[in-house]
């Protein structure tokens, strides 16, 4: 009987020749990132090894990987002070791959592992967030976990008592038309599947339109796919793989390109024509409540936001300043710019978008996780609307329970922008 590519991972990482869907596994973890949340996971690290006279050391500081991005700049005393408790234990530790608060280096973590090398084919990337889904898009196995888990791969090096999913197939075929991308698309699947249809499971991504996708768009797909319920999406590495590897990561040694068995079993087939989608946007409060963007058209916007670790890339950004220049934000809306990363934040500069975006009235802003939470720098006020190309719809979700959020493309953005209310990218002249 064949293997799907998760299958054949977690074989691999579990030293066995084959898995079933159903078998629990305790796969070797190839990599293991924190963000903020690591002062919790710390906490619980530190917990494992007392009372036992041996040092608390990490099992590898080589495959653990940390990066400031949800609080930043930190935006009370607190958040600042259990960064500073991090910074302490990642300098005792050797913790190499650490991205603080720079200019030069810093990002969102689901931006900074892939276009650092960190995240290769065939890995099991673990992470102490929801969204480490995103790594599929290299051809990892990359899921969640909570900040106890993770102090036990701290400690062993292994994620215990992992059952190992079944996988629905997605089959994409087709060409994108015009102001349609892939965040349409994995919008219109979740909408397909619902937010519980692929519990559990992975979504693993196929067909034409696939690819011909570049990684920034896979990376979208592996991203939301969590807000289908999948504990994982993937992508099986191809040569469009090898190339971002080389030459965005800077990636020199051997690549694996592992792939599914063609007699893999199933749960679940999804055959879906990219040729027929249309600008797609979820309304409130939940992720696959999806619409055709026509059913929400001229819906009010007070706050429209572009980036986060799903849409902050430099096409992305190439796409809304190609919409907005020339023009202006509307009276009454604000527009927020979030960049996923600093390398992004200088080639969209050095391109001329940011300032194409801030000649139109859009703000600027630096790479993180902020206003996607309502943390900071972006929190919406009470009865607003924002249009946004993050991830997530839920109530409260941009710091407000009274306001409301509805996720689309970055066309779909920039294009609402420009009129102040829910708009058709296709019909920017």
């Amino acid at each position: 009987m064949g293997m799907t590519i998760v299958q054949k991972i977690l074989a691999r990482a579990s030293g066995k020749t084959a898995v079933q869907v159903g078998d629990v596994v305790e796969p070797r973890v190839d990599l293991a990132m924190s963000h903020e949340n690591a002062a919790l996971v710390l906490n619980q690290f530190q917990e494992i090894f007392q009372g036992t006279g041996k040092e608390a050391r990490v099992w590898d500081p080589d495959r653990i990987a940390i990066i400031f991005d949800h609080r930043v700049p930190a935006e009370s005393s607190k958040t600042a002070s259990n960064q500073k408790k991090v910074r302490e234990f990642i300098a005792s530790q050797g913790i190499g791959k650490f991205h603080d608060i720079r200019g030069d280096v810093g990002g969102i973590c689901h931006q900074i592992l892939p276009e650092n090398g960190y995240v290769r084919p065939g890995a099991v990337v673990v992470g102490t967030d929801s969204h480490t889904t995103t790594h599929g898009a290299l051809g990892a196995f990359a899921f969640g976990i909570g900040a106890t888990e993770m102090a036990s791969v701290w400690t062993l090096g292994n994620i215990l008592n992992v059952e190992v999913p079944g996988t629905i197939r997605v089959n994409v075929d087709g060409e994108f038309p015009p102001h349609v991308y892939p965040k349409d698309l994995i919008l219109h699947l979740i909408g397909l599947l619902t937010a519980e249809g692929a519990n559990y499971k992975v979504i693993e991504f196929h067909g034409e339109a696939i690819r011909g996708m570049c990684t920034s768009g896979r990376l979208t797909l592996c991203n939301m796919s969590v807000e289908a319920g999948a504990t994982a999406g993937i992508v099986p590495p191809d040569r469009e793989t090898l190339r971002y590897l080389r030459e965005v990561a800077g990636v020199k040694d051997p690549v694996d390109l592992p792939a599914s068995d063609a007699d893999a079993i199933y749960d679940r087939v999804v055959d879906l024509d990219a040729a027929k989608l249309e600008p797609q946007i979820a309304c409130p409060h939940t992720v696959d409540n999806v619409k055709p963007l026509g059913a929400v058209a001229g819906k009010k916007v007070h706050q429209i936001v572009v980036g986060s670790c799903t849409n902050g890339r430099l096409d992305d950004l190439e796409v809304a300043a190609r919409i907005l220049k020339g023009r202006r934000v509307a009276e009454g809306t604000r527009m927020l710019v979030f960049p996923a990363s600093w390398r992004i934040y200088s080639d969209a500069m050095r391109l001329g978008y940011l300032s194409d975006l801030v000649d139109a009235g859009a703000v600027v802003c630096n790479p993180g996780c902020g206003p996607c939470l309502g943390i900071h720098q972006g929190a919406l006020g009470d009865g607003e609307t924002a249009l946004a190309t993050t991830n997530r719809n839920f109530k409260g979700r941009m710091g407000n329970p009274t306001a409301e959020v509805y996720l689309c493309s970055s066309a779909v953005a920039a294009a609402s922008a420009i009129t102040g209310v829910i708009s058709d990218p296709r019909g920017v002249k």
